[in-house]
């Protein structure tokens, strides 16, 4: 039987490995802390590592992973922005979660949309408090605007399949566009101009890194919706606070968030954030915060123990890896 370390472990992860593991003939030594260059001896002994996506695999982790004989690193996500793959190459064996469900990260979207325009938020904040009044409450009908849709892999597909019965004009960019006939493909700075909200569901490499930043919200439409249910660093958090408090971007949902890494998926109502720019997001009524749980359903976490687990088996076995990350 092998063993492998599974890193930044929490309660619903346990439970759906757990639940499938003994098909696989694999024992999970599951970690509470995240992977990182001062927690990597706890996998001395393992023959592999299960990481996710704020556990930081940079070159000091990675070289104590070497130093304990272990190769194979199984990332149970999509993203691999946090991997070292120019020390990794070589050394190192990665697979990843290509395709969780597409439908929860979509699903979350439309939901933190809703909830902007709408300000559901505000309203049942109100009501438990016996304010019934709806002041400051006003909406917009989505149909007939237009949403610029950035990334159109599997996630933004199903996003604007969704948005397919709001009646809303969907443009699209992606770096490496497809022939679909459903939306149109525009490039970037159009997108910007012409969107009246902006969805991004692209990954982060160095072409999208700070895709909004100062230059590209100049370009937007005053009071602009932004929503990021993909990578915290497609989006330059001081640019986007100052054009929250310039009136400038009229809303934001936000699932992800560039400097999240130690932040999210933790507690800390008890404790000071010593993010300000976080903390101060976080105050604007037209911001909404939630801590990287788009991809979290029961389907989806089903799909990552099924997909994790068999991209170890298959590691184990020799078998072909078809989500091994090219690098």
């Amino acid at each position: 039987m092998k063993t492998v370390s599974f890193y930044d472990t929490k309660p619903y992860d346990k439970k759906a490995f757990d639940m499938i593991k003994d098909q696989y003939n694999i024992d999970i030594l599951y970690q509470e802390a995240k992977l990182n260059r001062k927690t990597a001896i706890l996998s001395k002994g393992c023959d592999a590592v299960v990481a996710f996506v704020n556990d930081t695999l940079d070159k000091a982790a990675l070289e104590v992973l070497e130093e304990l004989g272990i190769s194979m690193i199984a990332m149970r996500c999509a993203g691999y922005n946090n991997v070292d793959l120019k020390y990794a190459k070589g050394k190192f064996t990665i697979t990843r979660v290509p395709a969780y469900s597409p439908y929860a990260v979509a699903e979350h979207t439309i939901g933190m949309l809703l909830t902007l325009n709408r300000k559901l938020h505000r309203a049942y904040n109100r009501t438990r408090e016996y304010n019934f009044s709806l002041n400051g409450l006003t909406g917009f009908d989505l149909h007939g605007k237009t949403i610029g849709v950035v990334g159109t892999g599997k996630i933004g597909k199903t996003f604007m399949d969704v948005l397919s019965g709001f009646g809303m004009e969907v443009l699209a960019y992606d770096l490496y566009p497809g022939e679909e006939k459903n939306f149109r493909y525009v490039d970037f700075e159009t997108l910007c101009r012409q969107s009246d909200i902006i969805s991004l569901h692209c990954p982060l490499t160095k072409e999208t890194y700070h895709m909004i930043d100062d230059k590209s919200i100049e370009m937007m439409k005053k009071g602009v919706f932004i929503l990021n249910t993909s990578r915290g660093a497609l989006i330059d958090s001081e640019a986007l606070l100052e054009a929250i408090k310039a009136k400038k971007v009229g809303a934001a949902g936000l699932d992800v968030y560039e400097e999240e890494t130690d932040i999210f998926y933790e507690d800390y109502s008890n404790k000071i954030i010593q993010d300000d720019t976080l903390a101060r997001l976080i105050s604007m009524p037209n911001v909404l915060v939630t801590s990287h749980q788009a991809f979290l359903t029961k389907e989806a976490l089903q799909n990552i123990a099924e997909t994790t687990l068999e991209n170890l088996t298959d590691y184990f076995t020799g078998r072909p890896l078809k989500n091994e990350i090219s690098f």
